[in-house]
């Protein structure tokens, strides 16, 4: 019997675990999938948003500004990259410069600080590539870029770390009230909890409808990326958005922690988890992010990929009780990851509301550190070297990923099953090539590692073998 089971190990999951695990609750995370971050956590603009988008009032807007102060104190505990680059929405008329006059109002109300309208030489010195249509830009700069999947990873672990269970591979197929509990089916067994959070993303209604009747609908809605390669990084030196309409904040230009620059999304419903790209998606990526920097050479592409977001029928977060000790957190869409730690916070508040005891865990551990080998000296590199030579032997080129850094993702608290399970972990396979020298040595190493034939290994998810065994009968 638990305290409290999370239903989902995305970066709400994640967040929730972390700070449940402050205290001295047992706490169980189901992930549906065999890695932490998989779904939205995984494939998204990697912003952490200033606040002066959402509606004053809202959760977004209350757990937004809260949740990016969180997630920068977080970040530098954890070793997860941050930076505080700022962003600007940019206005090309008059009635685009009355849309930055009412963000500039309402984040001001939202407590967001340092907010300023730029325009003319100030403005095309912090940003010389953008449009020469733009005629003003609010100046926002508390926003920032994170490694989305490395951030819910590193709370995960965290969790991990201070007692928390998690069990991937556990889709969830019902849902039982006893008499003072939750019992949650999987296939394969059930784990029995005084306390459910629902954090399943794209899933939470289903999740929601296996307790109570229907309060909500989720519309999948995917979103098209490009990710373009380094010498594209410095194109803009913050987070550049077009002004926002109904339909979102649209098309972005910005830098990742990474050095790459990212451009999307689109936005487009869709059935369920369809993260296939479309060319007349990324199309209309590439259009919109030419109107507001011209020069983006998307020829410069490296990858292409797409998350599918939670969008609901409310406007807002979902944050709210299904039942008696069924607590929903749905509808979790931009500014999702930014406010993510303080949903967290405030899911573990309104469970203390129903009894759940939140008494402080005074053995807490709250830091973890990660090698990162391209960003040590040369006399750091040399010790860490002579110490263990794993750490000479560099397996990504693109990347200069040591196979001393793929060992230590390997015996982490929650280690990857997968190439894209190394690749999150430790930027392996990241770079320009994407895999195509590394993958292999990578694929080598999880099969000695782990103990199991190549024929084992995934690229990702389960069926996603990369080297398929033949029968003899399929070989002739």
């Amino acid at each position: 019997m638990y305290d409290v089971i999370i239903i989902g190990c995305g970066v709400i999951g994640a967040a929730a675990a972390y700070t449940l695990s402050k205290t001295n609750c047992s706490v169980l995370v189901l992930e549906a999938e065999n890695d932490v971050a998989s779904g939205t956590t995984k494939a998204n603009s990697a912003i952490l948003h200033a606040g002066f988008d959402p509606k004053p009032g809202t959760l977004m807007a209350r757990l937004n500004v809260r949740g990016v102060t969180l997630a920068k104190e977080i970040c530098s505990e954890l070793d997860v990259p941050c930076c505080q680059c700022g962003s600007l929405v940019v206005a090309t008329s008059d009635s685009e410069m009355d849309v930055l006059e009412e963000l500039l109002k309402q984040g001001i109300q939202n407590g967001v600080p340092g907010l300023e309208i730029l325009t003319g030489e100030k403005l095309r010195h912090k940003e010389p590539n953008i449009s020469k249509n733009v005629i003003a830009a609010l100046w926002a700069p508390t926003a920032a870029i994170v490694s989305p999947w490395e951030y819910a990873l590193a709370m995960a672990e965290c969790s991990v770390m201070n007692g928390a269970v998690l069990k991937r591979d556990k889709r969830v197929v019902g849902i039982t009230r006893r008499d003072d509990y939750w019992e949650i089916h999987t296939k394969e067994e059930s784990f029995c909890g005084h306390f459910v959070i629902n954090a399943a993303g794209i899933a939470s209604e289903t999740i929601h409808n296996m307790v109570a009747t229907s309060t909500f609908h989720i519309t999948p809605t995917r979103g098209q990326y490009y990710i373009l390669d380094k010498n594209e990084g410095s194109r803009v030196s913050s987070v550049v958005f077009p002004c926002p309409t109904k339909e979102g904040k649209g098309v972005l230009v910005a830098p990742t922690v990474h050095g790459n620059c990212i451009v999307g999304p689109s936005a487009e419903s869709v059935q369920g988890d369809d993260t296939s790209n479309t060319s007349l998606g990324l199309i209309s990526v590439a259009e919109a992010a030419r109107r507001i920097v011209p020069d983006v050479n998307l020829r410069a592409s490296i990858r292409n990929f797409a998350g599918v977001r939670a969008n609901s029928d409310r406007g807002d977060f979902i944050i709210e009780f299904a039942a008696p000790g069924f607590l929903d957190l749905a509808g979790i869409k931009s500014p999702g990851l930014s406010a993510a730690a303080a949903i967290g916070e405030l899911a573990v508040k309104m469970l203390g509301e129903q009894g759940l005891d939140v008494e402080n865990n005074s053995h807490f551990v709250s830091h973890r550190h990660r090698v990162r080998f391209k960003n040590l000296t040369t006399e750091e590199k040399n010790a860490l070297i002579q110490e263990n030579p794993q750490y000479g032997r560099v397996i990504c080129r693109c990347e200069t990923i040591t196979e001393g850094e793929i060992l230590d993702c390997l015996h982490t608290s929650i280690p990857p099953v997968s190439v894209d399970g190394v690749k999150r972990r430790c930027n392996a396979g990241m770079g320009r090539c994407q895999g195509g020298f590394c993958g292999p040595r990578i694929l080598e190493i999880l099969s000695r590692e782990l103990g199991v034939s190549p024929t084992q290994i995934l690229q990702e998810h389960d069926g996603s073998n990369i080297i398929l065994e033949m029968t003899k009968q399929e070989d002739c």
